[in-house]
């Protein structure tokens, strides 16, 4: 059975660093693209990042270029998102998930090419 857990989230003071972590079981991440997704109050799921072990490929959203990194950590078997210098509109769910889907330069990711999704983990950035 494929499970994805998410954990890592809490409150942030804004300018911050916040790190999440998804870990993942009944798959490895050799087959799988792995991507971050944010959902605020009110507000569409958005694509935040996504990560390909195969193609070595990541991607990020414009709102969190050079604030954000996805990295997987192969001790660990997670796929984490190291979050910095963190902004009130940062504030959302945060959910993982797995799906063959392509990651790379071009439009944002959607969440409708991901099967699998964790339950979600809660961060709130203070302004």
């Amino acid at each position: 059975e494929v499970q994805l857990v998410e954990s890592g989230g809490g409150l942030v003071q804004a300018g911050g660093s916040l790190r999440l972590s998804c870990a993942a079981s009944g798959f490895t991440f050799d087959d799988y693209t792995i991507a971050w997704f944010r959902q605020a109050p009110g507000k569409e799921r958005e694509g935040v990042s996504c990560f390909n072990k195969e193609y070595s490929s990541v991607w990020y959203a414009d709102s969190v270029k050079g604030r954000f990194t996805i990295s997987n950590d192969n001790t660990k078997n997670t796929v984490d998102l190291q979050m910095k210098s963190v902004k009130p509109e940062d504030t959302a769910v945060y959910y993982c998930a797995a799906g063959r889907a392509f990651c790379g330069m071009g439009p944002p990711i959607y969440s409708g090419h991901y099967d699998y999704w964790g339950q979600g983990t809660q961060v709130t950035v203070s302004s």
